[in-house]
């Protein structure tokens, strides 16, 4: 194949004519000029077109460039040491990207990012900025997310008893849409700036817009550079370039293919220097695909292993970083290309050129979305867990309580969890053994070829719970060469929730959920945010049980990583 824009490709000749194929077809049937013409009829025919503002946001905020400049000078005169963006999912993923890619650049705030309603995860946050030198970016393309509006609850308490109810709203940065209700609690509150979206481009396709953009401003990003990597992106995926020689259109087209043919799990290998692209990645993929009982399932930080773990449901793609590329993972990526694994390469020159590969995957998860026939710009499933979120909420506020749960076992300081289809099918296959290896054991039975294993953990994201669940992952992948996910809740409710419950029903699901050793409270609410973080839990379980997903509920103590330890321990035991 041809080379496009440094992207190359390994497949098995199979797929590389079925490739040829979906190219000829987008040549002949002038699909690409149709996606640029926002033709919704290249996918269901719904409304398609009124979600493709992305196409063109580069040259918008290129023509614009003076707010996102102006705003960088502003915070950095200012002298706040610290910037904190609190959002979830499209408003939150682009940013930590960032922030985890180029780090704290010297003479602006330092950024940090909330997208989490566990308690000890915002108490870790807090503790690492100065609430009388921090400028708080609120981010919500509706206005009307759960998580954003509680977190400015807090924080806007919070810096008001350091600073003084005069000086709190010049401390707060508004991101959304025209007309949401942030934008009325913004000008009400007087916060310092409201930055708008762009109505036509949904949360996930933001990055390169003022959700994205303004955070990289505001620590101290060279935004003009970033965007004019972006744009270079652009013109080589424009509506008159070849399919066969636009980059996106050939990433889609081989995403989408392969996904046909059963290689459904992308797994995804970014250099370490640009690790984090995995968990924006997630998101587009899964959330744009997920739905009717197909799409993609992105596999993120699971590390290489050699090529016979590995099953035919895979194909790999290396994010290389030429200025920093890892001996390890260049070996690995070539074993599995000589395995016959299909690997597709993207070489990225340096970390500005995350702006490109933003726009590629943009383009194509579009195009993946064409060819498997679905709308990669809702998310219905996600919108279903917010709805039974919203019940159990309710539920509180009446009542005081959640409602009440009947477990199915208790061993060791762990409680089980299962609806009634998943407690029966469960019930059966143990037999007499009911004991929490044998309850673990028969749940990883379920597992067959072209299944996934996943991990939903509804506790604080941080390295030792990561490092721990990490292991418990990999020790299923290798005994039971299935593809493993970890996600952190309730941050995966807007990212792989959408195709853990929408797309194929081929996952097997752990959800972990814990004690709070000590609870926030939300300001105005009689909820907590543990209470809020439970509530999320459940209504995912819900959800995911509705739509008949084999789903186990472990619940931990308030001594989160005993717990982790004695589950790891379980499992390892239940795989023996």
């Amino acid at each position: 194949m041809s080379r496009p824009s440094g992207q190359t490709t390994t497949l098995p000749d199979d797929l590389t004519s079925q490739l040829a194929e979906t190219l000829d077809d987008w040549r002949i049937n002038g699909k690409v000029g149709r996606l640029w013409a926002r033709d919704a009829s290249l996918w269901t025919g719904t409304d398609e077109g009124k979600w493709l503002g992305w196409l063109s946001i580069t040259e918008d905020q290129l023509a614009r460039i003076g707010h996102l400049t102006a705003i960088a000078e502003e915070v950095k005169g200012a002298g706040f040491q610290h910037a904190l963006l609190l959002g979830m999912g499209g408003s939150s993923l682009c940013p930590e990207v960032l922030k985890m890619t180029f780090g704290e650049i010297h003479g602006y705030p330092e950024l940090h990012i909330l997208d989490s309603t566990d308690p000890a995860q915002i108490r870790a946050v807090e503790r690492k900025v100065d609430l009388a030198r921090t400028v708080f970016i609120v981010s919500s393309k509706s206005g009307t997310t759960l998580e954003s509006n509680i977190f400015t609850q807090y924080f806007f308490q919070r810096a008001k008893e350091v600073i003084g109810a005069e000086k709190v709203g010049d401390r707060f940065i508004a991101i959304t849409d025209p007309g949401s209700k942030l934008q009325q609690v913004a000008e009400r509150d007087g916060f310092r700036h409201i930055f708008f979206g762009i109505p036509s481009i949904g949360g996930r396709y933001s990055a390169l817009s003022n959700f994205g953009m303004v955070p990289a401003a505001v620590m101290g990003l060279d935004v003009r550079r970033f965007l004019d990597r972006a744009d270079e992106m652009v013109h080589r995926c424009a509506s008159g370039v070849p399919p066969e020689d636009n980059p996106g259109v050939v990433l889609g087209a081989i995403l989408g293919v392969l996904a046909r043919n059963g290689r459904d799990k992308v797994t995804l290998i970014p250099s370490p220097g640009i690790w984090d692209l995995g968990a924006w990645l997630e998101q587009m993929l899964a959330e744009s695909t997920g739905k009717e009982g197909t799409g993609l399932i992105p596999v993120d930080r699971e590390q290489a292993g050699p090529p016979e773990v590995y099953g035919a449901d895979r194909v790999f793609v290396y994010v290389r970083l030429e200025s920093a590329p890892d001996s390890q993972q260049d070996a690995a990526v070539a074993a599995l290309e000589k395995a016959g694994h299909p690997v597709v390469r993207i070489a990225v020159a340096d970390p500005y050129d995350l702006g490109r590969e933003f726009f590629r995957w943009e383009m194509a998860t579009a195009v993946a979305g064409s060819i498997l026939g679905i709308n990669p710009f809702n998310q219905p499933d996600v919108e279903t867990s917010k709805v039974a979120t919203r019940k159990l909420t309710a539920e509180y506020e009446q009542t005081g309580s959640l409602p009440p749960e009947a477990p199915v076992l208790t061993e060791a300081g762990i409680t089980l969890f299962a609806d009634e289809k998943n407690a029966a099918a469960l019930a059966t296959a143990t037999g007499r053994d009911r004991s929490l290896v044998g309850t673990l054991r028969a749940h990883l039975h379920r597992l067959t070829t072209a299944d996934y294993f996943a991990l939903l953990a509804y506790v604080e994201m941080n390295a030792a719970h990561e490092e721990r669940l990490q292991a418990v992952r990999h020790a299923v992948r290798d005994t039971r060469g299935v593809a493993t996910s970890l996600g952190f809740g309730p941050r995966l409710l807007h990212s792989t929730g959408q195709a853990y419950k929408g797309g194929p029903n081929t996952g097997v699901f752990v959800q972990i959920t814990c004690d709070d050793a000590a609870d926030l409270p939300v300001p105005g609410q009689q909820y907590t945010f543990g209470v809020v973080k439970a509530a999320q839990a459940r209504g995912d379980f819900q959800v995911l049980a509705e739509r008949n997903r084999r789903v186990l509920r472990v619940h931990l103590g308030a001594d989160v990583l005993a717990g982790v330890r004695t589950l790891d321990t379980a499992i390892r035991q239940a795989l023996a």
